[in-house]
């Protein structure tokens, strides 16, 4: 890559190229996130054991977030490159390839939730008080799996083709509805009758039914891709097969991840309602914070996949080196500012003191996490992803979560008895372990290349 090259950039239009992109897609993480936090509030304000029980139990949607994070993965990196080509029918033939798979999948998780939800929260925990609400709250989620299904491949959709702004607005008004149906349900208002765990689930299901009616609304506009309903049953060998090259990998890697984080969940609920307790929390200020970096990343893809797929492999590069240095910036400020929340988190929620110390240094952990959470999900998920080369995810994952931050958790855990602040270290040490890797495979550039096909 010369000076010139670089100086060609036009970096004026790159900058505000990635802020219409990724503005709307942060503040649509940020609210997404926002369910969690409101559940996790508004449900610690009835007890500790109603919102510890969610949290465990929204694992398993958790999991299902993972394999359907890989179909609109596929579909959104093969999708960019279309876009940038422009072809408007290989997007179609995506998203009913995305359609097909994502409603297969949900409707599985679904059926789990409704016949076997004490067996699935056995998983996380032994305690017969967390199984029994637990169970109760899946029993009414798992219909959300199937409507947010149907609805992420519509949304992903409009991501790539830039309507980025309508899908943000779409997500929000889902959250906004999902927030105070949680008030009305989970404390009785509007004389609703205080159903608490049970609560939260009505008006998550609710607010995805929502979602989804004003996502086939959107779609129904002129400019907008839909899917090809009267190809639905009929499969382009080749798109698939390119389709499954790209989905695959990520999700091996989206399921060694999302298995992994579970994992994580799981080992701290057997260290003890506090320390489950405080994990719960840390999570969800991870997720807010964490808004950031996800939505640079989807920025990210979508830039680097439309110019590589326009055939400008040497600006796609030039894109992905820019992104990869703003993802060391994110990081240490994601870092400063988790450190700047932890007293006002610590103050906020109702916990007993010892989960309250926990909660405490769990923060202060996590606040050096967040540098290698961020620069590792721009890096790879984003420019690397973006390219198409989506077999490091998963070797990467591989390696630094299941070979080293696992089996060390475990022990921790269950056999040298640590405490659990240090079993908590043992779950971040993936992320900021594998940096040197990551920056390796990066300047390899395998991934600058043009996955589409006449």
């Amino acid at each position: 890559m010369s000076r010139k090259d670089t100086e060609a950039v036009n970096w004026k239009t790159f900058y505000y190229r990635l802020y219409v992109l990724a503005a709307p897609i942060v503040f649509q993480s940020l609210m997404l996130a926002s369910v969690a936090a409101g559940d996790a509030l508004m449900l610690g304000r009835v007890a500790q054991n109603e919102m510890t029980a969610v949290s465990l139990a929204t694992q398993i949607q958790f999991v299902l977030i993972m394999f359907i994070a890989a179909i609109v993965g596929a579909g959104s990196i093969l999708g960019a490159q279309y876009y940038g080509k422009g072809d408007r029918r290989a997007i179609q033939e995506l998203f009913n390839l995305m359609l097909r798979f994502s409603l297969v999948l949900s409707v599985l998780f679904c059926a789990a939730c409704e016949l076997a939800p004490d067996l699935l929260m056995s998983i996380f925990t032994h305690d017969p008080e967390l199984i029994r609400i637990g169970s109760s709250y899946l029993r009414i989620a798992g219909w959300s799996y199937i409507l947010s299904g149907i609805s992420q491949c519509y949304l992903t959709v409009m991501k790539v083709t830039d309507h980025v702004m309508p899908s943000a607005w779409i997500s929000s008004a889902a959250v906004v509805s999902n927030i105070i149906l949680n008030a009305v349900f989970i404390f009785g208002y509007l004389g609703a009758p205080a159903m608490q765990s049970r609560g939260a689930a009505l008006a998550t299901s609710l607010a995805r039914g929502i979602e989804l009616a004003l996502c086939l609304i959107i779609s129904s506009k002129e400019r907008y891709v839909r899917p090809a309903w009267r190809r639905m049953l009929r499969w382009d060998v080749q798109l698939t097969k390119d389709f499954a090259r790209q989905c695959l990998p990520l999700l091996g890697g989206s399921l060694l991840w999302g298995v992994g984080f579970t994992s994580y969940t799981a080992i701290m609920g057997h260290l003890g309602a506090d320390a489950a307790a405080a994990n719960s929390v840390s999570a969800v200020v991870r997720d807010l914070v964490c808004c950031a970096c996800n939505g640079i990343a989807s920025a990210a893809g979508i830039m680097v996949g439309n110019e590589l797929g326009a055939g400008n492999l040497e600006k796609g590069k030039i894109y992905g080196i820019k992104l990869k240095n703003i993802s060391w910036v994110i990081g240490f400020g994601s870092t400063a500012l988790v450190l700047a929340l932890t007293p006002l988190i610590v103050q906020m929620v109702i916990l007993t003191d010892e989960a309250h110390s926990y909660l405490t240094g769990m923060m202060v952990i996590m606040a050096v996490y967040m540098i290698g959470r961020c620069v590792n999900t721009i890096t790879i998920n984003g420019v690397i992803d973006g390219g198409g080369d989506t077999l490091f995810d998963m070797y990467s994952l591989a390696v630094s979560m299941w070979g080293i931050a696992i089996p060390l958790a475990l022990l921790g855990a269950f056999l040298f008895h640590w405490p659990p602040l240090a079993v908590y270290s043992c779950t971040c040490l993936d992320e900021v372990g594998k940096i040197p890797w990551v920056m390796h495979r990066f300047r390899k550039y395998k991934w600058v290349k043009n996955l589409t096909r006449n």
